[in-house]
């Protein structure tokens, strides 16, 4: 009997043991991003991601001591795709709004930059009132912030959308269509660029809180709280420790966060 017990007692300790080893071993996400959102996420023809939403996503899971893996998928099915498990988060500047928190749950923002218009150099277009845009073509990326606002606030101007930015940038680049509606940070980046020299800013646009949302968080499946409350959690630590900081300084010479 006492064999059996320093038997059994082995066992135990070797149980715990593996036990522990795996619950010490790394966690893995799977990260879903769009890959056509330069500067924030962009795969290159290599099969390379970069921007800045994939250096703060390496960043987090860093922070957050698990390997992060990345998945591209196009924006109009990110969502489906999150709700059937081909990834576990959404790390694609997508917006905190009222209508994606029905679908999804989300961390807090990473960042906040507002919406804005940009037109062809030559446009006769001097402001960006719906009286002045009326009969005007608007492109904009289907199934985003920007699309929502185009068509609530520019609603008697010809919204047409696209289902990347990619594609508005090249119409518009051909003349094809009057103005463009996306974020500032894209479009300012983009007119910097070669393919964009086209273009100017023709202005910001007012946040509209409903549409815009609360700025760009990291999407969870709803009801998975607790990972979003690690990726806020891996937010704030990397905002208080430098590291977000070094990645903003990357892309952009102001702070992308926000108020």
């Amino acid at each position: 009997m006492r064999i059996s017990s320093r038997f059994f007692a082995a066992a135990s300790i070797a149980a715990l043991s593996l036990f522990a080893g795996s619950a010490m071993a790394q966690e893995k996400l799977v990260i879903g991003t769009e890959g056509a959102y330069p500067p924030f996420n962009n795969l290159q023809a290599d099969g390379t991601l970069v921007g800045f939403d994939i250096d703060i996503a390496k960043a987090l899971c860093e922070e957050m001591k698990v390997t992060c893996e990345f998945v591209t998928n196009d924006w109009d099915g990110i969502i489906p795709a999150l709700q059937a498990k081909k990834f576990d988060a959404i790390i694609a500047s997508m917006s905190i709004t009222p209508e994606r928190l029905e679908k999804v749950d989300f961390s807090k923002k990473y960042y906040n930059t507002p919406p804005a218009i940009a037109v062809p150099k030559d446009s006769p277009l001097t402001e960006a009132t719906e009286a002045a845009l009326a009969g005007k073509t608007i492109g904009a990326q289907g199934s985003t912030t920007h699309s929502n606002y185009a068509e609530k606030h520019m609603s008697k101007a010809d919204i047409k959308l696209y289902p990347t930015a990619d594609e508005y940038k090249l119409d518009i680049s051909n003349g094809r269509i009057d103005a463009v509606v996306d974020d500032i940070v894209v479009l300012s980046e983009w007119i910097k660029s070669p393919e964009g020299a086209c273009c100017k800013i023709l202005s910001p646009l007012p946040i509209d809180v409903e549409i815009n949302g609360q700025g760009a968080g990291i999407a969870v499946r709803k009801g998975e709280t607790a990972l979003a409350d690690k990726f806020t959690a891996a937010i704030a630590a990397i905002r208080a420790n430098g590291k977000y900081k070094e990645i903003n300084a990357k892309y952009f010479d102001f702070d992308v966060y926000g108020e």
